[in-house]
């Protein structure tokens, strides 16, 4: 898979070859700019509005000769609808994601295959991993000319301040669980510090009691590094930390103590590296248009010791049990027999002002 667009408010980037770690792989690299994208995906991360009436999130209309547009415009309660047309064909998609509240950041993916005539629209709710999906039928293929134009000239598009950003992909793109670890991270093993990047099935780690747990699969992704996936540098001696580390927002940290017992009546507690970000201690890392996580996958979702904190392994609950969410995730190209079923944590997951209680406590 490559990325071949990113747009934000504050840049945008075309390249039909593909962008950052993704550059030169891009299947359209191949392409004239009168090419169409058969296959690939369209997403979009935003933040619900708040006054319960729908909001254009995205709007885009071409012109001859092709006639392309797609819009996407949120809706109250939960929905999202999406309009993309080619010509004088037109296809339509909604999706409701139950029990999302104003303010809720939200990721918008639509995928197409044009050859295969199937489509998705996928809505998740970025944090609780609530997931909706439509499958669609008859979708129609992209121009790259247009593409690229509704990308670099933000005059041509109407993109909601909400929008954190729209990224477009030359294949279907996953949904569900992801890695939250970058390439570089050392995990602790019986025999010394190994990069996660390196780990593969079968391999022996250390959990976050000392004990030696197998790794049942190893997973990468490429995604763009903006929004829910920008990285965030959590800084040593915060955290346990020996060195600095780079994580996904998403990625949670397993703390302990007695500031910990004394605050929550806990042994342990679970924080995802977004609450920390406070400038000091943990804070959102500059890096290039697209960014590889990697993660693994244990028996019971045991928090490994990285460079010294404890870090969450990747959580897939009982998407095993789910064919339609397994075939649309990363973890459709494993034997659903392989993978294990994991159970909620018994450890709370700190909120917000309750992560940040505890950092400024840390660190007075």
């Amino acid at each position: 898979m490559a990325w071949i667009a990113l747009a934000d408010h504050a840049e945008a980037r075309f390249s039909k070859s593909g962008l950052g770690c993704d550059a030169g792989t891009a299947s359209t690299a191949r392409l004239g700019d009168d090419g169409l994208l058969a296959r690939g995906s369209v997403m979009i991360e935003t933040l619900l509005a708040s006054d319960g009436r729908p909001l254009s999130l995205f709007n885009y209309q071409g012109g001859f000769p092709w006639q392309f547009g797609l819009s996407v415009q949120a809706l109250p309660g939960g929905g999202v609808a999406l309009v993309t047309g080619l010509g004088n064909d037109r296809l339509h998609a909604a999706a409701t994601l139950e029990g999302v509240t104003a303010g809720a950041p939200l990721r918008v993916t639509y995928s197409w295959d044009a050859p295969a005539r199937w489509a998705r629209l996928a809505l998740e709710h970025i944090g609780t991993g609530h997931i909706a999906m439509t499958d669609l039928r008859a979708p129609m293929p992209m121009p790259l000319a247009e593409l690229r134009h509704m990308i670099s000239e933000p005059r041509s598009r109407d993109m909601d301040r909400h929008v954190r950003f729209m990224a477009i992909s030359t294949e279907i793109e996953p949904i569900g669980p992801m890695p939250t670890m970058t390439a570089h991270l050392p995990i602790a093993t019986p025999n010394g510090q190994t990069e996660v990047s390196q780990l593969k099935r079968g391999d022996i780690v250390l959990g976050s009691d000392g004990s030696g747990v197998p790794v049942l699969q190893t997973v990468r992704r490429v995604v763009p590094a903006r929004g829910s996936f920008r990285p965030i540098r959590l800084r040593a001696p915060y955290f346990g930390l020996r060195r600095d580390i780079l994580v996904a927002p998403e990625q949670r940290l397993m703390l302990s103590g007695s500031d910990v017992e004394y605050m929550f009546d806990r042994p342990c507690v679970l924080v995802p590296a977004r609450h920390l970000v406070n400038g000091v201690s943990a804070f959102y890392a500059n890096s290039a248009t697209t960014i590889t996580y990697h993660d693994i996958i244990l028996p019971g979702c045991e928090a490994v010791r990285a460079a010294g904190a404890d870090l969450e392994t990747m959580f897939v609950g009982r998407i095993r049990r789910k064919p339609v969410m397994l075939n649309a995730s990363l973890l459709a190209e494993f034997d659903r027999n392989l993978l294990p079923e994991h159970a909620l944590s018994t450890y709370p997951v700190l909120r917000p002002f309750e992560a940040i209680t505890l950092a400024e406590n840390r660190a007075a």
